[in-house]
């Protein structure tokens, strides 16, 4: 059983070289495969200086900045492994974190969990190996996924699109299943959405193979009024035409009201900026049902001190309870 690391990179000089060696450090890795995303940097120089001889480590540049979605679409493109797992490039695998996932039988994706490790610390303190203790692999349905990715404004984030499974590339491959290359936000919750809803079986274990280094101007965490847009509207897309029971169906509803108050709160700050508040407060009753969430974020907004930014989380902290 091989497995593809794939890294879409872009302006990633600082931290492509660990992130490659983390993945080459795999014994079960048999290509991994970075896609330059029309770098600005020195990304590519330091990919390519990361190559251990092995001939597992391909780099490939993309012509224009697609965003994640189209590199990881072009990576799987040209990956033969039988299967393939996502690592971001300010990131990193522990050792022997394939190991442990393969020794687990009968699922279609595997997900560990992941150390949050703020940027301030990313060089201080690193999450231990791979713990040798019995951590029993747990299946994920597709309303614990959608419920797990509402998210808490009083909390660090911890949505369950954030896991970073291994995919068995022939369940890929048979239900047709790509990246949705409009988005630039939420593509990995979309893809979990669709690999669940087509029958995918996703099993979760608590043991830690994946660090990801907590940084304030990662993509994540600097998204945009469109890039709201675009996760709405693919949800809306995908659940015109998913066959979902009842309980999936509601767990579906209360994800997609926490997003469009999402969307319609950095909308109206938008359009308050442009066009004043009165014509800004006309355009949001075009969804009225979220008035009230999007008051809540407002309220909140204006009490929160002036001019303070949340600080980022001083230790380690994981996605899944151990």
């Amino acid at each position: 059983m091989t497995i593809c690391v794939i890294i879409a990179a872009w302006n990633a000089e600082r931290t492509i070289s660990r992130a490659i060696a983390s993945a080459l450090a795999q014994p079960e890795v048999a290509e991994v495969l970075v896609v330059d995303d029309a770098s600005t940097d020195a990304t590519i120089a330091a990919a390519e200086a990361a190559d251990d001889g092995s001939g597992r480590l391909t780099v490939l540049r993309q012509d224009r900045n697609g965003g994640p979605s189209a590199a990881r679409n072009r990576a799987l493109a040209v990956s033969e492994a039988d299967y393939v797992a996502v690592l971001d490039a300010d990131d990193y695998l522990l050792p022997g974190r394939f190991t442990a996932l393969l020794a687990i039988p009968g699922w279609d994706a595997i997900a560990d969990n992941i150390a949050f490790v703020p940027e301030a610390r990313d060089d201080l303190a690193v999450p231990p190996p791979i713990d040798a203790g019995d951590y029993p692999a747990r299946t994920l349905t597709l309303g614990a996924l959608l419920a797990g990715s509402i998210s808490r404004r009083t909390a660090p984030r911890g949505e369950l699109g954030f896991l970073k499974p291994v995919i068995r590339r022939a369940f890929l491959d048979a239900n047709g299943l790509r990246y949705d290359e409009a988005l630039r936000l939420g593509e990995d919750f979309a893809l979990y959405t669709r690999l669940l809803a087509a029958g995918a079986r996703f099993l979760t274990i608590a043991r830690c193979g994946y660090v990801a280094v907590e940084r304030r101007a990662s993509l994540s965490g600097s998204h945009a009024t469109g890039d709201l847009a675009a996760l709405l509207g693919a949800v809306d897309s995908w659940a015109a035409g998913a066959r979902l029971d009842p309980s999936d169906r509601a767990a579906l509803a209360r994800y997609r009201a926490q997003l469009s108050a999402n969307y319609r709160h950095r909308r109206l700050l938008d359009d308050k900026r442009q066009m004043g508040l009165p014509r800004a407060l006309f355009r949001l009753l075009d969804e009225p049902l979220t008035v009230p969430r999007v008051a809540l974020r407002v309220l909140s907004d204006k009490l929160a001190p002036p001019g303070v930014a949340p600080a980022p989380a001083s230790a380690v902290r994981y996605l899944l309870p151990r």
